[in-house]
Formats: C-alpha cells, sequence, structure tokens
C-alpha cells in the first residue's frame, strides 16, 4: 500500500502562512506579548527562542539510527557521486542563484546559502517514503549528512558568505563574521540536540528497548519540531509587523531561486543515479536525499548568527514554505517514472 502524507505534514505550507499571520497580528494588536519575549533576551541570544530551536533539531536527530550507515557505505560508486553532488554541487547552484537573483541583496544571499550548506536530515524519509525510495539507504544517507553537518557546516558558512565574496570583487557582499561565530552557534543548535539525541537512543533503546523507542517515543516527540518551528515564526513575525505588506512579494522573490534550486538538484540527480546503472529505490533516495534540504538547521543558524529579525533569518523560513508543495510533486513524478526502470 502506497504512504500517505500525515495531516499535518500535507499542510506543513498552510501552518507556516497561518503562523505568520498570527505573529503580524499579535505584534499589530498586542505589542506588549512581543516586548515581553525580547525582555528574555541575553545578548544577542532570546531564551524561548534558543531553547525552541535546540528543540526544533532533536527529534530529526533521535531519528537517526547510525547503526544503518554500512548499507550505503558499500555502494562506493554511487556514494561518491551523490556526495559530490549534495556536498559540492549544491551549495554552488545555491550560491549562484542567489547570485543571478540577489546580486544587490546581500542578505537574502546569505539566507540561500545557508539553505544550500545543510542537506536535509528529516522529512527526506517521509519524501523517500512516499515515493518508495530505498529507506535502509536513505536512513545511512541522512546518517551520513548528520556527521557531515556536524563537520562541515561552519566552514561552509563561513567560506560562502565572508571568505567567497571578496575574491569575486564582491566586497560589499561581505559579512563580518568569523568562523568561530559560526562554529559557537552550529555547536549549539546543532551540537546540542546532536549529542541529546545520541545519549537518548542509548539510553532509551537500553532501558525500553528498540521497539517501545521507535514506535512509541518517537511519536511522542516528534511534534516537537513543528510546534517549535511555528511558534519560532509566530515570535518573528509579531516583532515585523511591517512584513504585512511586503509579504506576498517578498515570499514569490524568495520562491523563485527556492524552485528553480529543488528542481535542479532532483532533477539532476535522478537523471545521474538512473543512468549510472542505479535501481529505482536507490535513484529515488538520492534525489530526495539532494534537493531536500535541513531548514530546521538553516534557521536556528540565521537566528543565531544575524539575529531574529534579519533577512536571512526570513529567508531561511520560506524553505520549507516552498519545499513542501515542491517536493510533493516529485514523489508524483518518481512514482510516474518507475516503470523506466529495468527491473
Amino acid at each position: 500500500m502506497q504512504k500517505r502524507l500525515t495531516f499535518i505534514d500535507r499542510y506543513l505550507t498552510l501552518w507556516i502562512f497561518l503562523a505568520m499571520g498570527a505573529g503580524i497580528l499579535i505584534g499589530w494588536a498586542l505589542p506588549a506579548i512581543p516586548k515581553l519575549l525580547q525582555g528574555f533576551s541575553r545578548g544577542s541570544v532570546n531564551i524561548p527562542i534558543a531553547i525552541g530551536l535546540i528543540a526544533m533539531m532533536y527529534p530529526p536527530l533521535a531519528k537517526v539510527d547510525f547503526r544503518v550507515l554500512p548499507s550505503v557505505l558499500h555502494n562506493k560508486k554511487h556514494l561518491s557521486l551523490l556526495l559530490l553532488i549534495t556536498w559540492i554541487l549544491a551549495p554552488l547552484l545555491m550560491y549562484s542563484l542567489g547570485l543571478l537573483f540577489f546580486r544587490n541583496e546581500p542578505h537574502l544571499l546569505n539566507g540561500l546559502v545557508l539553505i544550500g550548506i545543510a542537506p536535509c536530515i528529516a522529512m527526506v524519509i517521509v519524501w523517500n517514503d512516499l515515493a518508495g525510495g530505498n529507506r535502509t539507504y536513505c536512513a545511512g544517507l541522512v546518517g551520513i549528512n548528520s556527521i557531515l553537518q556536524i563537520l562541515l557546516y561552519a566552514v561552509y558558512a563561513w567560506f560562502f558568505m565572508a571568505y567567497l565574496p571578496p575574491l569575486l570583487g564582491m566586497d560589499a557582499f561581505r559579512v563580518s563574521i568569523t568562523l568561530g561565530e559560526i562554529a559557537t552557534t552550529v555547536g549549539i543548535y546543532l551540537g546540542i540536540p546532536f549529542l541529546l539525541a545520541l545519549f537518548s537512543r542509548f539510553f532509551l533503546i537500553r532501558s525500553k528497548g528498540e521497539t517501545w523507542f521507535r514506535h512509541k517515543f518517537l511519536p511522542k516527540i516528534s511534534p516537537i519540531t513543528l510546534i517549535a518551528l511555528l511558534f519560532t515564526i509566530v515570535v518573528m513575525f509579531s516583532l515585523k509587523g511591517e512584513m504585512m505588506i511586503r509579504l506576498p512579494w517578498e515570499v514569490l522573490h524568495i520562491a523563485l531561486p527556492l524552485s528553480l534550486y529543488f528542481i535542479l538538484m532532483f532533477g539532476f540527480t535522478f537523471f545521474v543515479m538512473k543512468n549510472t546503472g542505479a535501481d529505482y529505490e536507490t535513484t529515488t533516495a538520492s534525489a530526495f536525499t539532494a534537493a531536500g534540504n535541513n531548514f530546521e538547521l538553516a534557521i536556528a543558524v540565521a537566528i543565531g548568527v544575524f539575529g531574529l529579525n534579519s533577512p536571512e533569518a526570513f529567508t531561511a523560513v520560506i524553505g520549507p514554505l516552498i519545499e513542501v508543495p515542491v517536493l510533493i510533486l516529485f514523489v508524483r513524478f518518481a512514482l510516474a517514472r518507475k516503470g523506466s526502470f529495468n527491473t
């Protein structure tokens, strides 16, 4: 039986739009609430938002079973191709699209960069299952990307936002952040939930068993990601009431390069994997891994480095808004192409 999206996942785009609207309404009608939340700030860190962002990252990381890594390591040809696409081509493509669309808007470009350097580690499992891809292979890819994000995300962010622009003669695009600042932010918002996830898996599986962990614990904590995401969006937009006027244009402005990115990444990866001999299940898992992005991490780092009210954070929030409907279309595309594979 073909799997279906849950009601919550199917209408994620709608929930995000509603959270935006709720935030704007709160900022306009109840200005005391955002002022109260701002009172919980320590330096550039807002405590409630920081807790929410860490909570947002925890459930997807807790679902990562690193024991399946050997299942992807034996197929060195396709794994090497996919890592090249995901960690070299994808960031360069997103940066190029950012330059094409936001040459005079470096803040939006940086927001796109933060999305493009974060391969998906959560929803990719959902898309892959819906399209009938290889779940074990996909889970292994998620494990590899989780580790690589710990190791590479800060370096990539610094390279594309601070180091590369002057080399291309775009000094105005350079942001005054250091590798240490980005690494600290990544350590907080990715490192802490990553360690919590590892401890959870080890101790809870050991004490309660894997069946309980997978079928009781994980379903209980899964909604935390959406709740934390929507909470962050409500707070963000409550502090930016003027977005009411700019919102439709800004969303469309950012949606175009994001849509092109998703289309190009999925289409190219699907084509390459299929034409290098991968079966349908492996091709599908690879294409969704390459096209999807870890928007939770992008949002967390954008807020941690640039601030809750920043254009970078706004751009990162648009990521899931566009990704969900586009990748639903990719599920249909993949299923329609299944018959073209040799069985």
